[in-house]
């Protein structure tokens, strides 16, 4: 696979389990040597020593020391990192207000943590460099919703902050939400590299219609046309390959005295994308 991430963009790394996101993100790191082909990060040879100083990294399965409290965690990578006692600590309340565990526990050992604060605390150590890159693996993993806007929001602010961000993930919502461009992964060659709306066809795929009350001939006559047609909640619901059947039938019912309640188009999703390629197709 060949690609490149833009300084001060959020890329996300999409595929299936098994794609080989993880094991891309381990060869950028330098933990894992690729059989052939090179690779830079930041202008530097991946897992050189000038590339590894000025990024930040969360593994998809943190490894924290377990019987250290998690400020104190936080702490002694700082130190590690190069920072006075002071500046460490300084630090430390810092990230952990950040990721949301400020006066949640994070006075506790870690391993009393639950997932959710473990993936908080990983991150935090992530951002101890104040790297100019973050790569994150799987960040959203074990959060509740609330916890995923969470990282969401920080993630956008990294961005803003200036700093360039890629995150693997095979949550498609997240990816919509978050990503400037979008590299999709399958069976280890990357299938599709851009923009979202590069990748996706902008054409309308099908168009539905709700309509509430009319009588037996209109619905007999709206579901002539469609291609689907259904009841809910004593409504028709029917959908149409293109817009302009869809507008027909939508006069047609207002004639006869209906409700239209929405005429809604659908185009094709990162979803639609993601199945068709792991599919083969």
């Amino acid at each position: 696979m060949s690609f490149t991430v833009r300084s001060g963009e959020i890329f996300g790394l999409l595929g299936p389990n098994g794609a080989g996101k993880t094991t891309l993100i381990k060869m950028l790191l330098g933990f894992i040597r690729p059989d052939s082909g090179t690779a830079a990060v930041l202008g530097e040879p991946c897992g050189s020593r000038g590339a590894r100083t000025r990024l930040g990294y969360l593994p998809e399965n943190p490894a924290l020391y377990e019987y250290l409290r998690g400020d104190e965690l936080l702490v002694y990578l700082a130190r590690l990192a190069g920072h006075g006692r002071r500046d460490a600590q300084r630090l430390a309340i810092d990230l952990l207000a950040r990721v949301g565990l400020a006066g949640r526990g994070a006075d506790r050992p870690v391993r009393k943590f639950s997932k959710g604060m473990v993936q908080r605390l990983a991150l935090a150590q992530a951002l101890i460099g104040d790297p100019p890159l973050v790569i994150l693996d799987e960040p959203m993993s074990g959060l509740d919703p609330i916890g995923r806007k969470d990282v969401r929001d920080l993630i956008l602010k990294l961005r803003d902050e200036g700093r360039t961000i890629c995150f693997s993930s095979h949550v498609l919502s997240d990816a919509e939400a978050l990503c400037d461009r979008v590299g999709l992964i399958v069976g280890g060659r990357m299938q599709d590299c851009g923009a979202l709306h590069e990748l996706l066809s902008p054409g309308v795929r099908s168009v539905e219609l709700v309509v509430k009350g009319g009588g037996a001939a209109l619905k007999e006559k709206l579901a002539r046309a469609a291609t689907r047609t259904s009841v809910r909640d004593e409504r028709l619901v029917c959908a149409y390959a293109d817009e302009a059947s869809a507008q027909e039938a939508a006069r047609a019912a207002i004639v006869e005295g209906a409700m239209v309640e929405s005429l809604t188009p659908h185009r094709e999703t990162l979803e639609d994308l993601f199945v068709r390629r792991a599919q083969g197709q």
